[in-house]
């Protein structure tokens, strides 16, 4: 074995047995053997005999690159379950030490096996992880007929989705947890969400979800413009006719970085992050009650991963944040030295949209096409509201959009 690559093994409930021939080559020359305490258990000691075990430590990040740089020249395998590459430590590793040094050789991942149980569609089924990540991120992927994957962080996991689910109305929702996939002592067990009541029958399992929505469910949409009641807010919110055309203009494509400046209730940073899975924004707040109400939405909402919230005044708050793909200013226009700091920061490439509403910000706005190009449009709204015993419009105020895009290099 080569003692400059690090070799990642992915082993299943069925532990040794259900290793190839390869994987178990690889665990008999290993010099050093890292894994978590369960993983190293599967080894027997007599297939590994040279091997010194190091139990991962609790956090396992910020010590990774140490540990590496410490077993460094001898030849390291790392225990890792099901797919080391789908929500495993092979991906951190990747990013550490580069393809080059690592070797990846990859068990049936636990959604395999459980798609296999079930008789669902693997391209049509949903995956969420509770392992390190908040269960908030549920939301989003919650919708009736959808068929969802929860990757568990323990025993009681399945008790955390069935009150998520309840919690959104959809309480009727089938679940399946499946423990020990692979293994001998493989367990199932079935309910639905608003009666669920037990553990898991082990730590290690997966819960499997077909979404039924109650008579109380509101399902929401992944396209831009939610209703404004989607949100918890004080009224400091872009209403969402605006939002949705606010959207269309930031474009927001995968993987991509958004600031929300002035965010107020967070809707244009959230709407941003739930486009795709891979879409990140910054919200920046200066009110702490906003900034608080901003993590709440985007839990609710169902990316709580997708949004960090910054709270401070802009554009000092702005300092040491990553280059951002688009700017969305949508407080604080008149604020000297704002929208040259978003200008500058701005990757090539990228869209910077502003929103305003006063005479005050109107003027900035325009100000600022003559210096960096764009567009301007005034958007209207009406809305339908009694009048005495009749019906008549009741205008909004209008908001004029400023958009303009850097040029790329």
């Amino acid at each position: 074995m080569d003692a400059r690559v690090v070799t990642v093994v992915g082993i299943g409930a069925d532990g040794w047995d259900g290793l190839p021939e390869r994987s178990r080559a690889a665990l008999r020359s290993a010099d050093v053997l890292l894994g978590s305490g369960r993983q190293l258990d599967l080894v027997p000691a007599s297939d590994a005999e040279r091997a010194e075990r190091v139990v991962w430590p609790s956090p396992l990040l910020p010590a990774l690159p140490g540990l590496i740089e410490e077993h460094e020249g001898r030849a390291v395998v790392v225990l890792a379950s099901g797919d080391p590459m789908f929500h495993g430590i092979g991906s951190a590793l990747a990013e550490l030490l580069g393809p080059e040094r690592l070797l990846v050789l990859p068990h049936t991942s636990s959604v395999s096996l459980a798609c296999a149980r079930l008789g669902w569609r693997l391209d049509r089924v949903d995956v969420a992880s509770l392992v390190g990540r908040p269960a908030g991120a549920l939301n989003a992927l919650v919708a009736p007929g959808r068929r969802i994957l929860v990757l568990s962080a323990g025993r009681e996991s399945p008790s955390v989705v069935a009150a998520l689910l309840a919690g959104r109305g959809f309480g009727p929702s089938r679940m399946t947890v499946l423990s020990d996939l692979g293994a001998d002592g493989e367990t199932v067990q079935h309910g639905t969400a608003a009666e669920w009541t037990e553990l898991a029958a082990t730590a290690l399992n997966i819960v499997a979800v077909e979404c039924a929505p109650g008579p109380d469910a509101a399902p929401l949409p992944r396209t831009s413009g939610l209703p404004d009641a989607a949100f918890d807010h004080d009224g400091q919110i872009t209403k969402s006719e605006v939002r949705a055309v606010t959207l269309a203009r930031l474009a927001p494509l995968p993987g991509e970085l958004l600031w929300d400046v002035g965010a107020g209730a967070g809707s244009v940073a959230i709407e941003w992050a739930r486009a795709h899975p891979s879409c990140q924004a910054v919200a920046v707040e200066s009110r702490p009650e906003r900034a608080k109400r901003i993590e709440r939405n985007a839990t609710s909402l169902g990316v709580p991963g997708g949004v960090r919230v910054v709270e401070g005044v802009a554009p000092g708050a702005l300092d040491d944040l990553p280059a951002p793909d688009a700017v969305f200013v949508g407080g604080g226009l008149t604020v000297p030295g704002l929208l040259e700091r978003c200008w500058d920061a701005l990757r090539p490439g990228g869209r910077l949209v502003a929103n305003a509403v006063t005479l005050e910000s109107e003027v900035r706005v325009a100000q600022a096409r003559e210096t960096y190009g764009g567009d301007l449009v005034r958007v209207s709204v009406e809305r339908a509201a009694p009048l005495g015993g009749f019906t008549a419009w009741r205008p909004a105020m209008p908001v004029t959009i400023w958009t303009t895009r850097k040029e790329a290099v």
